[in-house]
Order: structure tokens, then sequence, then C-alpha cells
């Protein structure tokens, strides 16, 4: 568990962001990394967990077990507050 790089992977717009597996997990395998961390902000400010954020958590989490891949966390930020969808059970 030591940050091998932090990589920015999709940015998106004000109401919704562009997320695909193979982009998400592309550099983990070139590195190799046993797991990863996923975060993203909500602009809103708010850092609850929609409901494609949960769907996108759960496709990438059954994605990395078929890679062998952990993903240790999911984590909302939003002004100055988060939410780790691990913490949550989503994970």
């Amino acid at each position: 568990n030591v940050l091998l790089r932090d990589l920015s992977i999709s940015e998106g717009t004000l109401s919704t962001s562009l997320v695909h597996p193979r982009e998400v997990f592309r550099p983990a395998i070139l590195e190799p990394a046993a797991s990863i961390v996923l975060l993203h902000n909500h602009p809103s400010g708010d850092p609850t967990p929609s409901r494609e954020d949960v769907r996108l958590t759960r496709q990438l989490a059954e994605c990395a077990r078929l890679l062998d891949l952990r993903i240790n966390d999911h984590v909302v930020i939003g002004r100055g507050r988060y939410v780790s969808l691990a913490e949550r059970g989503i994970l």
C-alpha cells in the first residue's frame, strides 16, 4: 500500500464525467499495481454518492476482480467533506 502514481483519468463537465474501465485500469496494469484508490469530486459540494457513482463503483469492482486488482476505496469529495464508498460497504 505505497502510492506509486497519482493520475487524473477523466475530466468531466459540471454534471457528468465519462469514465470507462479500460482507461481506469490501463495505468494500474502498466505500473504494475496491486490495488488502486478511486477519487472524484462533486462540484455541487455535496459528496453524497449518486446512483451513478454506486453503479460505476460496482462495475469497476467487477472489472478489477477479473484483472486480479483490488479497489481499496472510491472516495467522493466536496467542500472539505468526503464519503468513502468502502466505509459504506459498497466495495
